[in-house]
């Protein structure tokens, strides 16, 4: 099945495969997804985590295979099948489903993101759900699915405890825009330990364009708004609609703009560099965040 299907970069809109599991329907983001192949015989770890089926070499890659049906609490798949073979924070990882429907292309405002009735937001492995013609499916989140597998695949946590010296305290107004209520909160409080503690963040890309909005309709943009940071999966208005409608604008494109996500893969990269992102980097990265807005804000160690 090709999953290179062409979008419009910052359209607002996504490609979602959606596939079974269990007779199950869920979604993944085409932008993710590599290949997918028939299952293949796979060679078991020792003592691995029961999600991870084992290892196989196409192509003489080596990639790790994930039973999603071992993830999803629904026993364990047997061979057959397929494989999704997804890349994302740089990695190259298998996912073993059942059958594979078709793409539909979406828009990021029918999404609808899962409420704490559902799951909490720290606990979900679902990032929004889409109603299509006679069913819901569920997408889920795999960055989260491979970071609770493996803690050492997601955030750097590690990164975050840095020691910023004597750094000074400094008023510069940055805006974020971060659905992960999680990664959200990391973020301000890195940045806020590095001595920025004037944040404004938001859950998504349009909560975060309107008050930039706002701000240059009222004449307040310098005072507020100095820099972005926003992530590209989000509901209502993703990263990359969000960087297009900055620098589009005559009066907003001089903001440097920070693409913080895991799809930062080679294809993604050429589309944030088209809509103009000063500087894009993955979720492992987090902590080199502080001095890559050290650079774009003009930020020195001896200021």
């Amino acid at each position: 099945m090709d999953t290179k299907i062409l979008l419009e970069s910052g359209s607002n809109e996504l490609e979602v495969l959606e596939f079974t599991v269990d007779n199950h329907a869920y979604g993944i983001n085409v932008a993710k997804i590599k290949e997918i192949i028939p299952y293949e015989e796979v060679t078991p770890v020792p003592n691995a985590h029961p999600s991870i089926e084992g290892i196989f070499m196409p192509r003489d890659v080596m990639i790790t295979a994930i039973d999603l049906r071992n993830c999803l609490q629904r026993g364990v798949s047997e061979p057959g099948g397929l494989f999704i073979i997804t890349n994302f924070n740089k990695l190259d990882i298998a996912f073993h489903v059942d059958t594979v429907i078709g793409i539909h292309r979406v828009s990021w405002v029918d999404i609808i993101k899962p409420n704490a009735t559902i799951s909490k937001a720290e606990e979900s492995i679902s990032t929004g759900i889409i109603k299509f013609e006679d069913r819901l499916i569920i997408i889920l989140d795999f960055e989260k699915i491979v970071s609770d597998i493996n803690p050492n695949t997601g955030l750097k946590m590690e990164d975050l405890k840095k020691d910023y010296g004597s750094r000074p305290r400094n008023r510069i107004p940055i805006v974020l825009a971060e659905d992960s209520q999680l990664l959200n909160k990391l973020i301000v409080d890195s940045l806020n330990q590095a001595g920025y503690d004037n944040v404004k963040h938001f859950e998504n890309g349009k909560q975060a364009y309107d008050y930039v909005k706002q701000c240059k309709d009222n004449g307040t943009l310098e005072q507020n708004v100095q820099c972005i940071i926003t992530d590209i999966e989000m509901p209502l208005m993703d990263g990359h609609r969000f960087t297009k409608l900055i620098k589009n604008d005559d009066k907003l494109k001089k903001i440097p703009v920070v693409i913080f996500s895991s799809l930062i893969n080679e294809e993604m990269r050429r589309k944030g560099e088209s809509l103009g992102a000063n500087k894009q980097m993955t979720k492992p990265e987090i902590g080199d965040l502080v001095s890559v807005i050290d650079e774009l804000v003009g930020i020195t160690k001896a200021d």
